[in-house]
């Protein structure tokens, strides 16, 4: 199926690794040219190798912290003309609600909802002006089914859920669609981290604290990052005329719901 975005242009943040990278190697393959970006050189130059090796795209990698103003200003300054935006950052770590202050909540919301709100703002009125744009923001399931442990994401990514709800829908007649994308449980390092905290916590084993995790979901299994990649792609086709500020779940069912 051709996505129709083939010499498109996508800034795809947080991308050497995980969802982001998974999401910038489905792009990649429908012939979208890259400007990724990460912390991590190393990581992020070897994943741009891959990729230009893989699908013979352009791939302009930024090693930066995109959630500073000082990263995000040298993303910027390298992207030229970007149709498709992929929000994506790391979440904050995992706690206990009595051991937030004021400064952890600060920056959570620097780093998961006034990032990409800053990202949206720069390059969205450029999309506007050539009359075709997509804007896809990786947030988290937790925006529909609240995990207390991982309370600074849920405030966070909620207040980023709010803003794109009304925002989307005064681009949309301008050609510019923005949708969420929530993942569940994926096989990334994040995961990884939380099923270190799952073993301390609870004080089990690495097989164990997987088992559960693994046992909690409808299909048996976390989700792979080339299948949200896959999902993200889609979202940033020509074909989502019509799909305006939703929020897309990716978690294999754990949220059950009716409706949705």
């Amino acid at each position: 199926m051709d996505l129709g975005i083939k010499g498109k242009t996508a800034l795809v943040c947080a991308s050497s690794k995980g969802l982001g990278k998974g999401c910038a190697m489905a792009l990649a393959a429908e012939g979208v040219n890259l400007v990724i970006n990460a912390r991590g050189a190393d990581a992020l130059e070897a994943t741009a190798g891959a990729i230009r090796q893989a699908h013979g795209v352009e791939v302009t990698a930024v090693a930066a912290d995109i959630t500073t103003e000082d990263g995000r200003a040298k993303v910027l300054e390298a992207c030229g003309q970007i149709d498709i935006l992929v929000n994506n950052a790391g979440g904050p770590p995992p706690g206990f609600w009595p051991d937030w202050e004021r400064e952890d909540f600060i920056k959570a919301l620097d780093s998961n909802m006034l990032t990409p709100i800053a990202l949206i703002k720069a390059l969205v009125p450029g999309m506007i002006d050539r009359g075709w744009g997509r804007v896809v923001n990786i947030t988290s399931a937790s925006v529909k089914s609240p995990i207390g442990q991982l309370g600074l994401s849920n405030s966070a990514r909620a207040g980023l859920t709010g803003y794109v709800a009304g925002t989307a829908r005064q681009v949309c007649g301008k050609g510019v669609i923005m949708n969420n994308l929530l993942p569940g449980s994926h096989d990334t390092d994040r995961i990884k981290s939380l099923t270190q905290a799952t073993m301390k916590r609870e004080g089990i084993s690495e097989e164990e604290a997987i088992a559960k995790r693994n046992a909690a979901n409808p299909t048996g299994h976390i989700g792979t990052a080339e299948d949200f990649g896959a999902v993200c792609a889609f979202m940033c086709s020509d074909y989502v005329n019509f799909m305006v500020g939703q929020n897309i779940l990716l978690d294999g069912g754990a949220f059950n719901s009716t409706m949705g």
